[in-house]
């Protein structure tokens, strides 16, 4: 069997297949998502997903569904499933021998005297996704209908019946182009080939989206299909479907297919998934390289792009990947603002931290390549400028204070990663002294000081880590608690055991001694560290909530008051190792290789967004996240460069 194939009797137990979710994505920002029996449960699914330049940044639902049919005897038999009000239907799924991710999302069907097998993949810088069908057994005649459920929306939104829709179809070479509304382009829907097209203009009501009905939004959507095509195939023979906005030549799709699936590279391990992983999150195109923070819903989020970027692509030796990136986060980067594009939940969300993160895989890049005069060349103005800013209080939002440390003035804002707002106000106060963003602040500082050499920047900035070392342990350190404030406003210390101390005792320079990165280790074990990452609250506060489940309020308090995020493993693996050395290893394999039994769990082959705080530690939100792949591709590296005593 294959690494991640699920058998029929998995695949059959719909209550646990429906919470099993596959994608695929290519470099042209395009996407095609759904569950393991491809039965759509988010808004979000769907066969094509693709941005649209066209019309505006956004990202839109072109085709969500494609609804197979096999004919035998004059028995049509119905191999694709939908969830209605009350019923699911069509019931294909039982028809499902087995579904394998390995490399591409692959369904074998059974029926009668057939046995069928579909593939789905995408073409890498287009948007058009194929699916390819191979008749590997018929006993007798059999015929094909492919119906197409269109859905021309953008992918945060539903569509419903409306009379606006345009029910005229164009021919095209074994197929035909269809434009639902007039600000859209053409998806051309066409068959590798020859085929009799149907045209059987109709809307189907009511699929229901159990997933948005989880998160608290609407769950109900009416699809339009223009009909049907319909072909006869002999044994052993393969047919392709295209789904474009570009015509396609039908006569070299199968040689096309055949192309993309010899380029992509296996899902056959554990390393092999992560690696894979990886490389959904870059695009590239509007004029530069950029990370998706999560998959299947996107966003141009600044911070998750640069803590995921030195894991997505140093630890896998894509040093080239990683500078591209570098620079057009250098490009679009103004002072320490970076103004983030997120998904509709959170959009254009304010931070203030940001610009130290992009220092931090600066720094990280700089390590990796071991060429501080490449770094120099192209960082070294971005962050003299970054640091300027931070140090001139021009940006309102931050000011540096006398002793060094940064301090966040405005009670109303959630400028952290700690970013939830509730009724118009943070969720969690953090402002005044926050202790990651001046934990950062100082290491931004200590590493600029070996990357730029000039004597005016030597001497205005070569004071200032005395100054913060001593500070930092001042406004953040107990002795009598034996760890880090979250934060200090007005001279009042929060000691609420939350996890951003970590970054305290993880960072290449830190105010903390060794007794100190010890005991904050120590406090984060006991009461934040699970096997699927770090509590973001400790289960002793009232505060704490065990599952990430509810409305989109309660969900966004449950991921900071007690959720689990995998993405805080890396700094906690870094801080430990940095230690104990090689003797640590031990502890971080167990923590990595734990990890493994993600790849069947929720996002198949990735590691999801959050996981409740409760055991059995639920996955939960983005079925792939950029932060949480890269940690754990950095735990990785962490230990075979222990290993290996090179770090």
């Amino acid at each position: 069997m294959a690494y991640l194939e699920f058998t029929k009797q998995e695949v059959n137990n719909l209550q646990e297949a429906l919470k099993k979710e596959y994608i695929r994505t290519n470099r042209a920002g395009s996407y095609a998502s759904s569950t393991i029996v491809n039965c759509n449960t988010r808004k979000y699914h769907g066969l094509l997903v693709c941005p649209l330049p066209e019309i505006d940044k956004r990202t839109y639902l072109m085709l969500s569904s494609l609804d197979e049919t096999v004919i035998q005897h004059n028995t049509p038999f119905h191999l694709a499933i939908h969830k209605f009000p009350a019923e699911f239907s069509p019931l294909g799924h039982k028809y499902i021998e087995s579904f394998s991710n390995d490399p591409i999302p692959t369904f074998i069907y059974r029926v009668g005297g057939v046995t069928l097998k579909k593939e789905i993949i995408l073409i890498q810088n287009e948007r058009q996704v194929l699916v390819r069908y191979t008749l590997l057994k018929a006993t007798s005649k059999t015929t094909l209908q492919l119906r197409p459920f269109l859905g021309f929306r953008k992918v945060h939104e539903l569509t419903h019946v409306n009379y606006d829709v345009n029910t005229r179809y164009v021919e095209k070479s074994n197929g035909v182009a269809v434009k639902m509304y007039t600000p859209f382009p053409e998806l051309n829907l066409q068959i590798s080939k020859k085929n009799e097209f149907v045209s059987a203009p109709d809307w189907y009501n009511n699929f229901e989206y159990a997933k948005e009905k989880e998160r608290g939004f609407e769950y109900h959507e009416d699809l339009y299909t223009p009909g049907y095509f319909e072909f006869d195939m002999k044994q052993d023979e393969v047919v392709v479907f295209s789904a474009s906005l570009s015509e396609a030549k039908p006569k070299n799709l199968p040689e096309l297919f055949e192309k993309e699936v010899s380029n992509c590279d296996p899902n056959d391990t554990f390393e092999h998934c992560l690696a894979n992983s990886a490389r959904q999150f870059l695009l590239r195109g509007n004029g530069g390289t950029r990370i998706l923070a999560s998959l299947p819903w996107s966003g141009d989020w600044g911070r998750d792009a640069m803590v995921a970027l030195p894991g997505l692509t140093l630890m896998r030796g894509a040093f080239d990947t990683c500078e591209e990136v570098l620079n057009t986060f250098t490009k679009e980067i103004s002072g320490n603002v970076y103004e983030s594009i997120g998904n509709i939940e959170h959009y254009y969300v304010e931070s203030i931290d940001t610009a130290l993160w992009y220092i931090r895989s600066v720094q990280q890049f700089n390590w990796n390549t071991k060429d501080i005069e490449k770094t120099r060349k192209l960082y070294a103005a971005k962050v003299e400028e970054i640091l300027e800013v931070y140090m001139s209080g021009t940006n309102q939002d931050v000011v540096m204070h006398e002793n060094g440390l940064l301090y966040l003035p405005n009670p109303h804002k959630a400028l952290t990663w700690v970013d939830a707002m509730e009724n118009g106000e943070p969720l969690i106060p953090r402002w005044g002294y926050v202790v990651e963003v001046n934990a950062l602040w100082y290491n931004a500082i200590c590493f600029a000081l070996e990357l730029i050499t000039k004597k005016t920047f030597q001497s205005k900035w070569k004071g200032i880590p005395a100054r913060i070392e001593k500070s930092f342990v001042e406004t953040f350190w107990s002795d009598k608690k034996g760890y880090l404030a979250d934060t200090n406003i007005n001279g009042v210390q929060n000691f609420t055991v939350r996890p951003s101390q970590i970054f305290g005792a993880s960072l290449p320079f830190s105010t903390l001694n060794d007794v100190q990165r010890q005991s904050v280790l120590n406090v984060v074990r006991k009461e934040l560290l699970t096997p699927k990452g770090i509590r973001t609250l400790t289960p002793q506060s009232p505060d704490f909530i065990g599952e990430v489940v509810g409305t989109i309020q309660e969900r966004s308090r449950a991921y900071h008051q007690g959720g689990v995020l995998l993405w805080l493993l890396a700094p906690y693996a870094e801080a430990y190792l940095k230690l104990h050395g090689r003797s640590g290893v031990a502890e971080v394999k167990r923590i990595y290789y734990g990890l493994e039994g993600e790849m069947r769990q929720h996002g198949v082959g990735t590691v999801s967004e959050v996981y409740d705080g409760n055991p059995p530690h639920t996955p939960r939100g983005a079925i792939s996240q950029a932060m949480s792949v890269a940690a754990v591709l950095r735990l990785k590296i962490l230990i075979k460069n222990f290993e290996a005593d090179t770090l």
